[in-house]
């Protein structure tokens, strides 16, 4: 099993990240601000322009760390990659279904039921824990409608239809989103899904903690020589790790959403670490970052039982086991891939 170690953020985008010996040099104006040892770290992320050495760059690739990019408000520009390794009858049998759209569809509607499964689980969970705090009806009327929507997801018979339960379903969940923010209900109200830009606190959150997940996913990817970047229900396209966010599905609600709104709910976050842009855009401020970043990286640490395996993992680990699961499926050593149902 592979070691969870750390992840480097670097969250000024004035700073310059540079190769000296075995450490990774934090460069800002004129000084070092920092040096971290390379064999501590899985992966390094970057918010800002300025970039790194070439040298980093080629010892990064070299020992098999992660190395990405992203704007200062957290929206994803490029990773850094060596050279081709791992299995190359597993990448060809991965290029094989991916063309085979029934193939595709059997690997899909598990990440689907996955997403579906959670997303109730989520919902079910805030009854339980809060059922005086929220309109407890709508709630069980949402999880009920996510509950039929497992029984259609499992008999669909096509990628169009498939995505047509999937929006659905996610439509009904962030519908009654709002009901899950039981504190600071002023300052963060959720209206349903924004991106591109975010044009709410809370949507500026999940955008970036799914950015994130979505990093640390094609990672994994990598780790057990899978391509990140073709996929079986998102369509390929230059530049999109079209295979991550397939298999983040399953971990948006249980990882990300559960984060969101504990960050908010026990108020690890304010509204003055926001503003608004004169078009809409919402934007998180160098200080939340960093403290949802900190956060974050607790968060995987986090021991719990995994629901397949049954045995203890970190979170952070999650994506990596489910990267596993799917290699061991196209390898033909499982007869499908196991979704990650949360208990």
């Amino acid at each position: 099993m592979k070691k969870l170690l750390n992840t480097l953020y670097v969250t000024s985008p004035d700073s310059y990240l540079a190769l000296d010996g075995e450490n990774v040099v934090i460069l800002e104006g004129e000084g070092e601000k920092g040096r971290i040892p390379l064999h501590n770290l899985e992966a390094i992320v970057c918010f800002g322009y300025r970039g790194v050495s070439p040298g980093l760059m080629g010892g990064c690739a070299a020992r098999g760390i992660s190395l990405c990019f992203l704007s200062p408000q957290g929206k994803f520009l490029a990773r850094v990659t060596g050279g081709v390794h791992g299995n190359v009858l597993l990448r060809k049998r991965q290029y094989c279904l991916s063309e085979d759209r029934q193939e595709s569809l059997a690997i899909a509607r598990n990440c689907i039921l996955g997403k579906v499964y959670n997303a109730r689980w989520v919902l079910e969970r805030a009854v339980r824990d809060h059922e005086m705090q929220l309109d407890a009806q709508r709630v069980k009327t949402a999880s009920g409608f996510l509950q039929n929507s497992l029984g259609r997801i499992a008999q669909c018979g096509s990628p169009e239809e498939l995505r047509g339960l999937e929006g659905e379903a996610a439509s009904v969940y962030f519908s009654i989103f709002n009901e899950l923010i039981l504190q600071q209900k002023k300052s963060f109200v959720f209206h349903g899904r924004s991106r591109r830009p975010p044009l709410d606190r809370v949507n500026a959150m999940l955008s970036f903690v799914y950015t994130l997940l979505t990093t640390m996913t094609a990672s994994a990817l990598e780790t057990v020589g899978l391509d990140p970047y073709v996929g079986f229900l998102h369509t390929d396209r230059p530049g999109r790790v079209s295979l991550a966010l397939d298999l983040i599905e399953e971990l948006r609600p249980v990882l990300a959403d559960r984060f969101v709104l504990t960050m908010i709910n026990k108020k690890m976050v304010t509204a003055g670490d926001f503003t608004q842009k004169e078009d809409g855009a919402v934007l998180m401020s160098e200080e939340a970052r960093k403290r949802i970043l900190t956060e974050w990286q607790m968060r995987k640490k986090e021991v719990i039982t995994h629901p397949y395996l049954e045995e203890k993992v970190e979170w952070g680990m999650v994506p990596f086991v489910q990267a596993l699961l799917l290699a061991r499926f196209l390898r033909g050593d499982l007869d499908e891939y196991p979704p990650f149902f949360w208990k």
